[in-house]
Formats: structure tokens, sequence, C-alpha cells
């Protein structure tokens, strides 16, 4: 969902950056009696305030033969209700100055909005008429169909290496539903009756699987009182709250593919099975990717694509999920170059962390990045909120917050190579080379 009010965007971001926080975020929490846990930071810097809700649900969540419901109901939310006309959602929040949005991942649902702090009610009032009276109905449910179905003809089958998280995710789980993404199938969402997203949205978008969280210059007794007002008389859910509870076994062996695609350069994947987000690990491989692959002075970038000139763009990205997740490598090779000459050039980079030295001034730099990049995520109003929101869904504890930064900190040169060991093996990873349609035998 990108619909946007451009120029407030650009007007908020300069606005709130320039007052990054400094020291320790307060925040005050409770629980609703619905079991709506509710997180509301005061800062009167600016008058900006955001609005969020995060709902406990994800592609994860979904029947295997009905993928795409969470992602679907990103879009169906904002379809107005008894009290909003169709197509009103967004002329109410942009004629009020404000910005709203919303993404899918494969555990979460976020929606939020970004408004000026004298517009605080009616954000409130907005969420609080689609967690309790959203507008589910055959029309809408058919304009969705086609807006989901276009979206991923535009950002999926016909992007060049549009398919290439679905396809890593596919290949590296078997059992976990980690192994379809968000976005689903549209085939399963043609089939899904108006009954099964009725089910969907009463099992998972309830007050007690969600978490509003606001952060900006609030009063907070004022907007406590406006929270029991628009809030406090939802009812809670009455459904099973279904959380998938298997694990994806350890993979013993390297899985390889060729994915054939409508592009000019080959490109080369390789996605290693790495812990979940807040394990010990996860920090260290966190600043793992942040050396290799974070700015024009990384690893990867200096060795591959400008010394060797092996590969247009090398990047690494560590997916991190509430259940063990992927460290995902991809690089798109330079004319002349082969996918097997760029695989080999990431090898060496790999083994290079595990065998060779990480200097001083190295590990300090990556540190001072790492910590940077921080500050920078808990500069806006709308960062905190979603910070907050997250640190209290995944691990019941939004004051990580505040000691995140020191458990980033405490990774030492030995813990970087130790995770490397660990975790960057060939039997522990997928290896998809991307290649032309054209290089496939036997045509299309």
């Amino acid at each position: 969902m990108k619909k946007k009010n451009l120029f407030l965007t650009c007007l908020l971001l300069g606005t709130v950056a320039c007052c990054a926080q400094s020291g320790k975020i307060d925040f005050t929490e409770y629980n609703l009696d619905n079991g709506m846990h509710v997180i509301l930071h005061q800062d009167n810097t600016t008058p900006i305030v955001a609005v969020s809700i995060m709902y406990h649900v994800g592609s994860k969540n979904e029947n295997p033969e009905r993928t795409g419901f969470a992602h679907f109901f990103e879009h169906l939310m904002f379809e107005g209700s008894p009290n909003i006309k169709r197509g009103e959602y967004f002329k109410i929040a942009q004629n009020a100055g404000a910005v709203n949005n919303a993404n899918t991942s494969w555990d979460r649902t976020f929606y939020f909005e970004i408004l000026p702090s004298n517009q605080l009610e009616l954000g409130l009032w907005l969420e609080s008429e689609r967690l309790f009276h959203l507008r589910i109905d055959s029309t809408g449910v058919e304009t969705q169909r086609g807006v989901v179905k276009e979206e991923r003809k535009q950002s999926y089958d016909n992007r060049p290496y549009g398919s290439l998280i679905e396809q890593t995710f596919s290949h590296a789980y078997k059992v976990h539903p980690y192994r379809w993404t968000p976005i689903g199938s549209a085939q399963y969402i043609d089939k899904a009756t108006l009954q099964e997203f009725i089910d969907f949205h009463d099992t998972y978008y309830v007050p007690n699987n969600a978490t509003l969280s606001i952060s900006g210059d609030i009063d907070i007794k004022q907007a406590k009182e406006w929270i029991k007002k628009y809030y406090n008389d939802i009812p809670k859910g009455k459904k099973q709250i279904i959380r998938p509870t298997i694990v994806e076994p350890k993979q013993e062996k390297e899985v390889r593919d060729v994915v054939y695609d409508n592009i000019q350069l080959p490109a080369v994947v390789e996605a290693y099975h790495m812990p979940a987000q807040g394990t010990a690990d996860y920090y260290a491989i966190s600043m793992l990717t942040t050396l290799l692959a974070d700015g024009e002075s990384s690893r990867l970038t200096k060795s591959i694509v400008d010394k060797q000139q092996k590969a247009m763009y090398v990047g690494a990205f560590p997916i991190a999920l509430e259940d063990p997740g992927l460290f995902l490598m991809f690089g798109i090779v330079n004319s002349g170059v082969t996918p097997e000459e760029l695989e080999k050039a990431i090898d060496d980079e790999i083994e290079k962390i595990k065998t060779d030295e990480i200097t001083e001034k190295e590990f300090q730099k990556l540190k001072n990045k790492t910590e940077n990049d921080l500050v920078t995520k808990y500069s806006t109003q709308s960062g905190i909120a979603e910070s907050l929101a997250n640190f209290y869904m995944y691990y019941g504890n939004a004051n990580l917050i505040n000691t995140s930064i020191e458990k980033y900190m405490k990774v030492t040169i030995e813990d970087m190579k130790t995770v490397a060991k660990k975790y960057l093996t060939k039997e522990n990873r997928v290896v998809l080379y991307y290649l032309p349609k054209s290089e496939k035998k036997g045509g299309n």
C-alpha cells in the first residue's frame, strides 16, 4: 500500500529527523480490558504524532491453500466502514494533513498515520473504525482482488529478478510457513470466498492481537481518554488465534537451482539459514552484514565491484524474522563474467571473515555505523512507534528500544567470526543462478 502525500512526507521527515532522540526513550504502556496493548511515547518537540496499530498476523498464519490473505487485508483495511464511505479513508486523512500507509511481513501487519498533533483524535478514530467496523463485502473484495493481482504482476512477475525472494524462500523452507511469501498466490485469492475473508478478519484483526503504539506531541492523559473512548468497547476476539509451532529441520545439504527470468545479466543468490531476531547470534550476524555489504566502503563492494569488477552490484541482507530467517547475498554479474566466477568471489570474501583478521580500526568503524543506524531509526516518531510495537509484540518488552544498542555493542570480533563459521556454510545454504530466458534450452 503506497498512497502518500509526498509533499507532506518530505516535510515531516525533514522536520522530525532534525530532532533525533538522545538518551532514554520514555514511554507509558498498559492493557485495555479487551486485551489491546497500548504504548504511548510523549515528545513535544514538534507538532507531529504517529498513530499505529501492529497486528500479530502475517503470511505465516495463513492456510497453505489460501496464501496472500494477510497482504490482501493490507489493502482491504482501507475499504472504509459504515461511517467512512468507500474510497474516503485516504481523503479524510490527507485533508487533515496526514500521511498513512501499511505493510505486511511474514510475521505481522502494520498500519500507521503521521498527523499534525492536533489531529490525534482523528487518527485514533480512523484506526478504530477499521478494527471494529471494517467493511468486508463483495464489492470491496472483488476490487482488491484486482488490485493485489496487478501489484503482483508489476512488482514480482514482470520485474527483473522480481521473483528472487519468493524463489529463495520456497527453496530454503520445506515445512515451515515461511516457504511462501506475503504476496501470496493469485489463484488462492481468486478461489477464496467472502466468508473466508470475514473469518480471517474476525480471527486476527481483534484488539487482543493488536498493539496500539503512539509517539509524538501528545498529552498522555488526553490520549488515554480518547483511547478509552474509541477502543475500550471493541469486543475481544472469540476465535482461536493460530500461532504456527512447526520447526524447519536443520538443512544438511546445499540446495542449488537455476531460475530463468526476463533479465539481461545473470545474478547469483546465496541464502543461509540464520537465527531468529533477538538472539545473541542474530546481533553478531547483523553486524557481519554491515561489514560485508553496507555502503561503498564495505568489503563486498570494494573487492568484488571496485577491485575485481566481477559484479555490477553485490549486497547482503539479513531477513530477520520471528522464527529463524535467512541471511541473503545477491550479486549481478558484470558483462563477460560468469555466475560461477561471481559465486567464487563472494565465497572467498566469506572465507576471509572466518580466517583473516578484522582490524580494530575496521571494527570500530563498524560499531560507529551500527550505532548511527539505530539512532537514525529512532529519530522519527514513526520509527519510534513501530520499534516500540515490534519489541513488545516479538519479545514482550518494549524497553528493548533503550537496550538493543547495548546488545550490538557487546558483539566482539570473535563473535562475528564464530557466527560466520557456524551459519555461512555450504550445507546450510541455497544457491540460485538467475539466467536470461534466452539461455533456457527448449524455448520459453
